[in-house]
């Protein structure tokens, strides 16, 4: 029997694993304990499962899979962040980012291999989505990442973050059941209160995520408070403007309880004057959130430069004199291209064969 036939058991539920091992003429409970192997202590091989007999784990080998994700390469920038290219079962890559900032420890996760937005100024829009990350693919990321936290750092990791490859909010049904994963006390018992997804906002999704009472916090990739500006960097806003985005989460706050965080990337000589601070204020103003002024990360196409400091601190000053709460967040990891904005692979195009 090949790979090919074999069922990935991460894939399965809890009832469905120990169904199987009755089926088998097994007790219920070894489908416990090989689920708490697979989400709870991050086993990857059949072989690990200590504790289930060697009849039990040929069995297991015979049929089933456990598809993890590998590291394909790690790079480590001079300010410590980390960022590797994930190879996947099917030869596809993604890339994740530890981000070591003070006392936080930060994984940056993909949810997509590619992306389908074409943001002009994200180097994975210039990729084509090959397809959507499955919840075990997600949750690996987590792990692997955890794993540097305290091999290079000897620190936990605190926060997970949804801003790698990908829209998250297209592959919604994946995102969650990965989150369920890394936050259940069957899983990695993380706290839903140091996991943000990101979006560069899907009104209905953004609903749906109210609707399903999510407990992690959201935050939208902004760049530009009025339309105009937003339609030529964010071809999403055509159909996502400003007004729909801004209703949406309204009703997510409303619902949740949360406030949003706006992520709001400066350009020279485009949305970083104090007309631009003032729209900026004016659409803060409807919705519970918080603002973080991002430095610009070049991608190398050369279509955008970062903005001047002294601008951007003043753009950050003006919004805090009037009440809303913002900061300046500093590029990390921009020699490894594993700043805000940089995630593409540069072996993407021999990835992006089905090998």
């Amino acid at each position: 029997m090949t790979d090919i036939q074999k069922v990935d058991i991460r894939s399965l539920s809890l009832t469905q694993l120990k169904e199987a091992f009755v089926q088998k003429g097994d007790k219920a409970f070894r489908g416990q304990q090989v689920y708490e192997w697979l989400w709870k202590k991050s086993a990857i091989d059949f072989d690990a499962m200590s504790n289930i007999n060697l009849e039990t784990r040929n069995w297991l080998k015979e049929k089933f899979v456990i598809q993890a994700i590998k590291v394909e390469d790690k790079q480590v920038s001079n300010d410590g962040t980390i960022k590797s290219g994930f190879r996947l079962h099917d030869g596809f890559l993604v890339e994740g980012v530890l981000i070591p900032a003070d006392d936080r420890m930060t994984a940056c996760v993909s949810s997509q291999v590619g992306c389908s937005l074409t943001c002009k100024f994200c180097a994975t829009g210039t990729m084509e989505r090959m397809r959507n990350l499955t919840p075990d693919e997600i949750y690996d990321q987590v792990v692997l990442i955890k794993g540097w936290a305290m091999q290079h750092y000897g620190k936990p990791l605190t926060n997970i973050v949804f801003m790698g490859m990908g829209e998250p909010l297209l592959n919604y049904a994946n995102v969650l059941k990965g989150i369920e994963k890394i936050t259940s006390p069957e899983g990695l018992g993380m706290s839903s209160d140091r996991i943000t997804v990101s979006t560069a906002g899907i009104s209905k999704m953004i609903k749906k995520l109210a609707d399903d009472g999510v407990k992690f916090n959201l935050a939208l990739s902004l760049h530009a408070a009025n339309d105009i500006k937003r339609d030529q960097i964010m071809p999403i806003n055509e159909s996502n403007n400003l007004k729909a985005v801004g209703e949406a989460l309204k009703y997510f706050c409303n619902k949740t309880g949360k406030r949003v965080t706006f992520e709001y990337i400066a350009f020279n000589n485009f949305n970083e004057s104090l007309k631009d601070a003032k729209e900026l204020l004016d659409f803060s103003k409807q919705i519970p959130c918080k603002v973080n002024i991002i430095e610009y990360n070049p991608t190398g196409d050369g279509k955008f430069e970062k903005a001047d400091s002294k601008k951007i601190d003043q753009f950050c000053a003006y919004l805090e004199r009037n009440g809303i709460i913002a900061r300046v967040r500093r590029s990390r990891g921009k020699d490894i291209d594993a700043a805000c904005g940089q995630l593409a692979n540069k072996k993407h195009d021999e990835a992006l064969v089905n090998e």
